[in-house]
Parts: structure tokens; sequence; C-alpha cells
């Protein structure tokens, strides 16, 4: 028997939203892993770095971007941009794209010598004296290092085999080959013997890694060609069967020389995705080159802090990091206001100096002109959808299978309503509300154990144009009669 007064906990009615980052940036591209500080160089696997530190001793880090994507982006988004984290995954692989070099005589100089070439492999690496052939053991006779150029720095041990008097040695190297990278790598696929993932099959292992979503898709170097764009788009359509991003793409810089090819380059290559952000020309800041769709993911990864995290302003109007627009070999492009807004008439984004510095200009996914659906044509609109699809997938995955009833219907309304609320509240969104229609749940789906939600939501679009009219009035003069 039981005697007193007792307690039992009920399940909460109302369940607080989950985080879906909306602006993780997941990059694929190449890296000097061989200045990697991990024991093993991380190839095909991503990597989580919140720093530049963390990303440069994980990957290496090198100012040969044309040869080592990974390389700008992260120089750009942490050191430039201060924002973070950033998912890496390096397809640059030691084992495949390399290349032999065999008996080089090195100088040495006080019992120095320096590989003058970058992408070494100590791994590989035989050192001899050169007048007799005899190889010479490492930690004993001499001890290697990088320099901040990544050179391979030999130096000569007291003790050793290594003559004091000694001016040159012969050395024989494996060296990594980033010119032997495809897109193929970059594109990637399943290995039928042993099912591992490779290039953009990762995109599937971020969430069940990390526990985070992936909110943008980029390959700098790599997204100017139509086939790894059409992949980076069919990627962000479907995370983990379930989730949805956005992808950041460049048009080429080498073959489109006016800006007036820009749209017809855009059209014949199919970059028409609502889910592709297409950036042109380059950008320059003193000696330095990046791609647009590098820029674009710091500026928009900056807004969406500002706004902790929501994804409802454009990064339209915001600043670069750059003091020139440029082709890919360097030539100037000076776009004004008529030829930018013509280019993002066309879905295009690009840079413009005209009233405080260098920014980001266009609104426009490259779904646009042929699509002017709001969701689907304007860049923070399908953004906030995403983001409020992955969310409400991350809150009521918890409420799977449980019992089909009206506390379940009612928890699930009240709690998004709740949430859209607020997010309405806070200028987030214009409105919104989550409705459970008997017309959208027919007996049978029902029966079956399927339950349909009809959320509406309205995010603001950005205030693209604005107009003031100006006029005369006479009435004012009135004023020179005034006592």
């Amino acid at each position: 028997m039981r005697h007193g007064v007792y307690t039992e906990n009920v399940p909460t009615s109302v369940i607080p939203p989950a985080d879906a980052s909306a602006s993780l940036p997941v990059v694929f591209g190449t890296a000097p892993v061989n200045l990697s500080k991990w024991d093993k160089a991380p190839v095909n696997e991503p990597i989580l770095c919140y720093s530049y530190t963390e990303a440069v001793e994980a990957l290496g880090y090198s100012d040969d971007w044309d040869d080592y994507e990974l390389c700008e982006f992260m120089y750009s988004h942490f050191q430039l941009f201060q924002q973070g984290p950033i998912v890496f995954i390096n397809v640059l692989d030691p084992e495949k794209h390399k290349k032999e070099e065999t008996d080089t005589v090195i100088p040495l100089a006080k019992g120095v010598g320096k590989i003058a070439k970058t992408g070494v492999l100590l791994a590989g690496l035989t050192v001899k004296l050169t007048s007799s052939g005899q190889e010479l053991e490492k930690d004993t006779d001499y001890i290697t290092s990088f320099d901040n150029d990544g050179f391979v720095i030999i130096t000569r041990m007291s003790g050793g085999a290594i003559p004091e008097s000694q001016i040159e040695l012969t050395v024989s190297f494996t060296q990594l080959d980033p010119s032997a990278v495809t897109k193929d790598d970059i594109i990637g696929g399943v290995d039928v013997t042993t099912g591992d993932l490779t290039g953009m099959e990762l995109v599937q292992q971020v969430f069940p890694r990390f526990r985070l979503l992936p909110g943008l898709i980029l390959a700098p170097g790599w997204s100017h060609d139509p086939v790894v764009g059409a992949i980076m788009k069919a990627k962000s359509e479907n995370i983990n069967g379930h989730f949805k991003c956005r992808t950041i793409v460049d048009l080429p810089t080498d073959t489109i020389k006016r800006y007036t090819d820009a749209p017809g380059w855009k059209n014949q290559n199919n970059y028409m995705s609502e889910r592709q952000f297409v950036c042109y020309p380059k950008l320059k800041l003193g000696d330095n080159i990046f791609h647009q769709s590098t820029q674009l993911a710091g500026v928009i990864c900056q807004v969406d802090t500002k706004n902790e995290g929501i994804p409802y302003e454009s990064p339209s109007n915001k600043n670069y990091q750059a003091n020139g627009a440029v082709t890919d070999e360097g030539k100037d492009i000076l776009l004004g206001l008529d030829q930018a807004n013509y280019l993002n008439g066309q879905g295009i984004v690009v840079p413009l100096n005209f009233i405080g510095g260098m920014k980001c200009w266009g609104n426009r996914t490259g779904a646009y002109p042929a699509v002017t659906d709001p969701v689907k044509s304007f860049i923070p609109v399908g953004r906030m959808f995403d983001w409020i699809g992955n969310t409400v997938i991350l809150t009521m995955w918890q409420k799977v299978d449980d019992p089909m009833n009206k506390r379940l219907v009612g928890t699930v309304t009240d709690s998004l309503n709740i949430w859209l609320n607020g997010l309405a509240a806070a200028g987030y969104i214009l409105g919104g509300r989550l409705e459970f229609l008997k017309l959208e749940n027919p007996t049978t789906s029902l029966m079956d154990g399927k339950l349909k939600f009809h959320l509406y939501v309205t995010p603001p679009s950005p205030a693209e144009e604005m107009m003031f009219l100006l006029e005369y009035d006479p009435s004012y003069l009135g004023v020179l009669f005034t006592a």
C-alpha cells in the first residue's frame, strides 16, 4: 500500500529548439600535409578547426595558394574575418599525388643545408655524402626541420659522419605533386573494396562526426568547373537524407575576360540553382589574390555571428577584405554601379567599390532571373528556410515513434509556435505559425502512423531598392513673410 504525498515527473509539454548551424563552411581542396604536425597526415578526412593555429597544425600552411587552396581559405576565414569553426577536407594524398627527386646536390654551409623545394616528405628523405656516397643516418648524423617557406633544413650533428669541412650533400626525396590532383579527387566517391568515402562524399560524415550541420559547401579553385559545381549543388540538396545547405561557387576568370560574358557562361554551364551563390571575379588584397567564394563565406559568417547565428540578413553591402577586383592573371576589373547591377540581375554576386570601400554586392542566387520566387531567388530568404527546416528536424527528432495522440500534436505545435513567435519578436522573421490541418492528414495516413504539419513563415526580403521622391513645394515660400 501507499500512504502519504508523492510526486511523479511528467514529460515537458514544450520543447526548446535545437541549435542548427547555418554557416559552418565545409571546404574541399589541397593542403601541404607534409608540414602537418599530426602523426598521420589527414587525407580524405573531415577536420574540424576552431582556430588558425589548429588548422596549420593539422594541415600545414603555404603561401602558394595556387597549389594549396585550403591555405587560402584558412588565412581568409581565420585571419581576415576572425570566424570559425571550419571543416577542412584535404584530398591531396602523399601516397598518390607525388613525384620523385633523386641524387640532388645541395650546398652545405657551416653544417647547414637547404632543400629549396616545397612539399618534401621527410619519410622518404635519404641523405648521402656527395664525395663517398655514404648514406647518413637521421638523428645521428643530421637532423631535419622546416623553415618558414616550407623548405627542409638539414643540420649536421656534432660527432656524426658529416665532416666539418663538408661543403655539399646529395639528397633523394619524395615530393608532393599538387598538379596531379584532378577534379575527380575533389568529387570523390566510394571505394568498392573498403567502402571508404573520398572527396565530396565526405559531406555525409560531418554531422555524425561533429554533431554540426554543414551550412556552406566550398571548393575554391575547383568550383568553376561545371562538373564540380553540379556535384556541390547535389550534395547541398540532401545531407544525411534530411538536411540542406548552400554552396558558393566561382565563375572562371581565366576564360571570362569581360564582365558581359559572365551571364552567358553561367547559363551555358548550368550555374542556375537556388543552392548556388555565384561569384565573379576574384578579389585582391595587397599581393594576395582570393577566390571571391572564399571571402563571401567570411562575410556570411560574420553577418550570421552578429545575428546570433540566424541567417536572416543578406551579405550584400557588407565589406570584403579587399582593395581590388581582378581576373586570374591579376588584371583589374573595375565595375561601376550599373555594371554591378547588371550582373546582380543575372544572379551573380560581385565586388563593388562604390561607397564605404570594397563590398559584396548582390542578394540573388544562381536561380535568378529565371526564377523569381523569393525563397529560391533571395540568398537570405532561402538560407532561412534551410535553417528553419534543419532546426525543426533536429528539435523534433526526439519525438519520432512517440504515441500518436493529442499530447504529441500539442507538444509539437505549441513548441514550434512559441519558437516562431520569438523569432518574430526579435525581427528575424515577419511572422510564422505551425498548424496541424485535417485536410492534410487523411485517415489512411494517420492509420499508417504519418503526421503532416504545415509551417507558414515569412523571412524578411532584403531592401534591394529604395526610392525617394523629391518635389519642390512652393508653399514654403511663405516663410519669407513670417514676422
